[in-house]
């Protein structure tokens, strides 16, 4: 089997993979980055690559894309669909396009479902396949979901992923499989190591290239779905105008206590990102927790206004440009900054804070509320917990049961996030578990229950 030097660029937080590809003669290929160049660039920079092509399998609805940005800061060809109709400079290509990448050829198959215009690249060295980057169609153990388009399209664009599968399932058994999405992906990967696989591999062991008959897969696959961020709603038709290009890298800008207060008064909303015991211990009124860590950008775009001004207050000792990055790659740009000094600040200018008490597994003795995804829950929970997903409560917030309350989930971080939305509805009395339904097990000696 012939070689290729590539590289996946692995997005932990997002649970999705990037690559970068040398072609050998001083070029590379760069495919589904996002818009926070630093790792794909950084590892360019060390192998004296410059960066010549940018492919982008589909308009991506869990991050910005990264093509227009190198388009616009180095020259890069941008490799897309032109069904896609992007409004930004690009090479539209459609089924059976092939590139030339000087040695290596690229071509495009048509593989619609998890949107219409989905491309995937099949890599050629001479006549011989060597890998597909599979995007969101094709997964390691599993398909992306195919409802986010919209709920009258989903069907059909699951039967149109029934039909991609079969189709990059013709390719040989030892075709490498790249797919964009992997574990912790909201767009439907299932958990595990793997990240990448082979055809023949995925013939085996993949569920869904399992299903008797296009009916079963589509049951399968429409079954398997969860909820996802409401950002995703929008960052498709960004991704198709074209993210805006950014002149230097995103920043928190420095905020005075009282430009803060003042903010805050005008309707800004306070994100705390420091770790789940510091904000415990106090914080901001009405400040919402979301703890610095590689899930960051998925629990802001689902938690926090991407329309009114976001305040950060962070620990001394986290990264502002993380936060900055994480924040931008998911088209949020309405950081007003951070506040300078941080909580220190704001206690030494003697203004309020407050409190949410933590308690270990054995001391759970009230209503208990589970804010973890309908699948967690399912597989094991506390008796008698009420159950609401975490993306859903600042919606439902009245639906909330009475205090005193302790809210879960698997180890604290989403739990807080869901206390401070409660503390923000008018909520008292609220506690967060530390730890989560195993260490109540453990720690009681009692068993979980199962289902909805």
């Amino acid at each position: 089997m012939s070689t290729v030097d590539i590289v996946p660029l692995v997005d932990e937080g997002l649970g999705n993979s990037a690559y970068l590809l040398d072609l050998g003669d001083g070029r590379a290929m760069v495919v589904d980055v996002s818009l926070d160049l630093r790792e794909s660039s950084r590892l360019a920079r060390r192998r004296g690559l410059t960066v010549a092509f940018a492919a982008d399998t589909h308009l991506h609805a869990d991050f910005l894309s990264g093509a227009r940005q190198l388009s616009a800061t180095e020259g890069t060809q941008v490799l897309a669909s032109a069904a896609g109709h992007r409004e930004f400079t690009h090479s539209g290509l459609r089924d059976s396009d092939e590139v030339d990448l000087g040695g290596l050829r690229l071509r495009a198959l048509g593989t619609p479902g998890h949107t219409h215009e989905h491309l995937s690249f099949l890599l050629l060295d001479g006549d011989k396949p060597v890998g597909v980057f599979t995007g969101g169609s094709l997964l390691v153990g599993s398909a992306a979901r195919t409802d986010l388009v919209s709920p009258e399209q989903t069907e059909a664009l699951a039967r149109a992923q029934y039909a991609s599968l079969r189709r990059l399932a013709e390719l040989p058994d030892d075709v490498a499989v790249w797919p964009t999405h992997g574990a912790g992906s909201f767009c439907s990967a299932p958990p595990g190591s793997e990240r990448t696989s082979t055809i023949g591999r995925e013939k085996t062991t993949n569920p869904l290239l399992r299903a008797a008959d296009e009916d079963a897969f589509v049951t399968a696959l429409l079954g398997s779905l969860g909820s996802f961020p409401p950002y995703f709603h929008r960052l498709g038709e960004i991704n198709r105008r074209g993210p805006a290009v950014l002149d230097q890298p995103p920043a928190l800008a420095p905020l005075s206590v009282a430009e803060v207060r003042a903010l805050l008064a005008q309707g800004a909303v306070a994100v705390d990102v420091r770790p789940v015991a510091d904000f415990a211990a106090a914080h901001i009124p009405g400040a919402v927790s979301i703890p610095l860590r590689p899930v960051f950008a998925s629990w802001l775009g689902w938690l926090a206004p991407h329309d009114q001004p976001l305040i950060i207050v962070r620990r001394s000792d986290q990264d502002p440009a993380e936060i900055a990055w994480q924040a931008t790659k998911i088209g949020y740009g309405n950081l007003a900054g951070e506040l300078t000094g941080g909580l220190d600040a704001w206690t030494a200018a003697e203004h309020p804070t407050t409190s949410t008490r933590l308690v270990r597994p054995d001391q759970v003795d009230t209503s208990v509320l589970d804010i973890r995804q309908t699948p967690e829950f399912a597989a094991g929970h506390l008796p008698g917990a009420q159950h609401v997903e975490l993306g859903e409560l600042a919606d439902r917030a009245q639906d909330v049961p009475g205090e005193p309350l302790v809210v879960m989930c698997g180890h604290g971080e989403r739990a807080m996030g869901a206390a401070s939305l409660l503390e923000r509805a008018g909520h008292r009395d609220l506690a967060v578990l530390t730890g989560g339904p195993d260490d109540w097990a453990t720690a009681t000696g009692h068993r979980l229950e199962t289902g909805t």
